[in-house]
């Protein structure tokens, strides 16, 4: 049995802290799913089409990453797909006291559903799609926080060949 990974999120833009994440996790697993959840009650910044798009641009080159997207429960998905995990990354305190309710709450709806947490690097820890949106609406400079295959569509630029 192939172990597969789902790392579910809104991706209102990918950050290199999601990219940093998906890379680590990569040697753990067969295949890591980075899927977006679609929640009709959020008000996203970009598009479904546009993150999916992203995401299949940041990760093309790495042929475990698969890039999906669901509405409804994780779990559920989860299951679909045969994922046995959920990635998750945990930046502080916060984080942690938030994804561990919902990771016991996954694991009772998925049937054994087993999150993983990786801690985010130093480097990383202060980044959020929150955040990065915020910067972005502000008419501020994201390129650090982004990583270059978004930052380039975002301004227009061409996108690297496949």
């Amino acid at each position: 049995m192939s172990k597969i990974a789902v790392f579910p999120g809104s991706f209102d833009p990918i950050t290199v802290g999601h990219v940093d994440l998906v890379e680590r996790a990569l040697p753990l697993f067969d295949k890591v799913i980075v899927a977006v959840g679609v929640n009709n009650q959020k008000r996203t910044l970009y598009s479904l089409e546009k993150r999916l798009h992203w995401l299949e641009e940041v990760f093309r080159k790495d042929p475990k990453v698969e890039v999906g997207h669901f509405s409804g429960l994780t779990a559920h998905y989860a299951h679909e797909i045969g994922a046995g995990y959920l990635l998750r990354g945990l930046r502080n305190a916060s984080d942690f006291d938030y994804e561990k309710t919902i990771s016991q709450l996954n694991h009772i709806v998925g049937a054994g559903l087993e999150t993983i947490f990786l801690i985010s690097q130093p480097a990383f820890s202060h980044i959020s799609s929150t955040i990065v949106r915020e910067i972005i609406k502000g008419g501020g400079n994201a390129e650090p926080f982004l990583p270059a295959e978004v930052f380039r569509s975002m301004n227009g630029e061409k996108e690297m060949p496949k």
